[in-house]
Formats: structure tokens, sequence, C-alpha cells
């Protein structure tokens, strides 16, 4: 059942709020122009750290974990436009891979393989003293260790997530391409000071595993920044709640539409429920090889309208993430 967006979180989790030993939340240096800069929280810096969350996330923790609602927004709690600039591209470097079976209907699973198959999967965190999950992908940077994710997957109601590990081509239990623990999380500025849904993006900088780096090991998506309205998109991500169940990669297709009442964000046809926060929404995809341009996340619903996913418009305050997470 859809809440409006002040009632959703005292349903989902418990108010116990836990902080990790050590964990710290920065902001980075000011953008340029003056603008707020990309908020950023230290996680699992140390190697000690990070084997401590590789530890407890156990198979069954992944399988038992919460899986975090997308916010859903009522009428009454919504924030004014911004102006966009031109259409930026970053290229993808993810490799080629099979055909894609078509499910004309919201909510398919993916078997259509290719790159979106290793670069998306599931993230792990605990969020206010109970473990919860929510989706991302991994696109191309020069850190070859970002991650895109939700505003409300690194941080939510005040309080930075902790136990934050991405587990990517998450299959049933199975972590085919290991488990990476974020060594930072980020979001941007809306989202960390006002959960503003027109921002509601989030990152993470994850540590090399096997001493390789993420992209090295899965590929990497690119992005698109400041592009067009109504076009055809794709969206995936790992819901959880009923009917779905975490186990498998979803996805829906078709042409998107814009907000008509934040007027920022992207609408598409589809029905994905809890845990599928953060999986990407593709513009230019192929479904051939499974690459595309990511261009949003799943975020968010209206409460009067089911069946309908929203997701951020990726424009200069998205890059602006994008480009602080890259060079941590």
């Amino acid at each position: 059942m859809r809440r409006s967006r002040r009632t959703t979180a005292g349903v989902l989790l418990a108010a116990c709020a836990l902080v990790a030993a050590g964990a710290q939340a920065a902001t980075a240096d000011p953008a340029p122009g003056g603008a707020p800069a990309p908020a950023v929280h230290t996680a699992a810096a140390s190697p000690d750290a990070r084997q401590a969350v590789a530890d407890y996330w156990t198979p069954e923790r992944m399988r038992t974990a919460v899986p975090l609602d997308p916010p859903s927004v009522a009428p009454g709690t919504l924030s004014a436009p911004v102006t966009r600039g031109e259409t930026l591209t970053v290229a993808a470097t993810a490799p080629a891979a099979g055909p894609l079976a078509s499910f004309p209907q919201p909510g398919g699973p993916w078997t259509g393989g290719g790159a979106v198959a290793k670069t998306s999967g599931r993230v792990f965190f605990t969020m206010q003293g109970r473990n919860a999950s929510c989706s991302a992908d991994a696109v191309t940077s020069r850190n070859g260790s970002t991650v895109i994710t939700a505003g409300h997957c690194v941080k939510y109601q005040g309080n930075w997530h902790t136990n934050w590990t991405f587990a990517p081509g998450y299959d049933d239990g199975k972590t085919p391409y290991g488990t990476w623990a974020a060594t930072k999380t980020l979001a941007t500025p809306q989202w960390t000071a006002s959960e503003d849904m027109n921002h509601d993006i989030g990152a993470a900088v994850v540590a090399p595993l096997g001493g390789k780096r993420l992209a090295d090991t899965v590929g990497a998506q690119g992005l698109q920044f400041n592009g067009a309205y109504n076009k055809p998109m794709y969206a995936f991500g790992y819901p959880a709640a009923s009917p779905y169940d975490g186990k498998k990669l979803i996805h829906c297709s078709g042409n998107s539409t814009k907000d008509f009442l934040l007027t920022k964000d992207h609408g598409l046809s589809c029905n994905m429920t809890g845990g599928s926060s953060g999986g990407p929404w593709f513009a230019s995809f192929d479904e051939a090889t499974g690459t595309g341009l990511q261009a949003s996340v799943n975020s968010f619903g209206y409460t009067f309208l089911p069946n309908t996913m929203f997701g951020p418009y990726f424009g200069d305050e998205a890059k602006a993430l994008y480009e602080q997470a890259q060079t941590s």
C-alpha cells in the first residue's frame, strides 16, 4: 500500500538508529560557481572495516533484508523546478552480450543477459537498526569504482546507512561477482538537506576486491545528463516486496513521461516494488548488448497513481554528484 511520504518510513523500519563505530560525515568543497557541493560520508574506510562488512552480509542476512520502499509522495510536498542545460553523455565501457527476451508488461524478469545483468545489482545496508535492501548500477568512472543509486538508499531520515555493500549480478542468494563494500557514500546536497524528491540521487565508491576494481570485474554503464523527456526508457531493479521476492533482476520498458506534478522527473509505467529503489533507468538502451546511458534511478511513486514509477532528472546536480564520486 502506498502512503504519503510523511508516514511511510515509520511503517517500514524501526525508529531506533544504528551508527557504526568510526563512521563520519563530511561535506565536500564547494562546487564551482558557489553551488552546494554533494555530501560525502566516510563508510568502511579501512581493510578491517571492509572485512567486517563482508563478514556481516551472510546469504541469510541478504535474503531476509527488508526491502526499502520507494518513498510515496502526496500533493503538497513538492519543490520548484530548475533550469536545464545541454545534453551531456559519458561513454559506456560494458561488454556486449546476448539477445533480449521481450516482456511487454511492466515488471518482467530480465533474461536477455548482456552487460546490465552484471552492472546492476542489489545493495544491502543497515538502516535504523535493521537490515534493508535497494538496487544500484556500476557506471563508467575515472576511479573504476563508482556506483549510482537513489539518495534514500544511502541516507534517509537524517542518518547515513551503515554496512553498505553492493552485490552486482545478484541471483537468488548468489553473488557471482562478490560483494563490494563502500568506502564512501554520497548524496546530492538537496537530498541531504531536505530529502527533495527531485534530487533523490546517491552514489557510492567501493573498494577493490581481490586486487581488481569494480569496472574491471563487471563492466560499467555510460551516463546521460540533461537529456530529453518523453523518450524510450528501460528501468531495472531488484524489487523484493510482494509480488516480487528480490531473487531476480526485473525490468520495465516503454516511453517515459514528464512528471506532471514535480515537473522535473521522469515517469514510467512500472509495478516494481520496495527494494527496486536506486535501480538504473537507461536511455538509448541496446537490447542485444544490455548497454545504455543511465539517465535516472527508481525513486518514488504517488499515493494516487499505482503502477507508475518516477525517477529524478539527471541534470547539473546529478552531474556534480557523479564528478565528486568518480574522483573520490
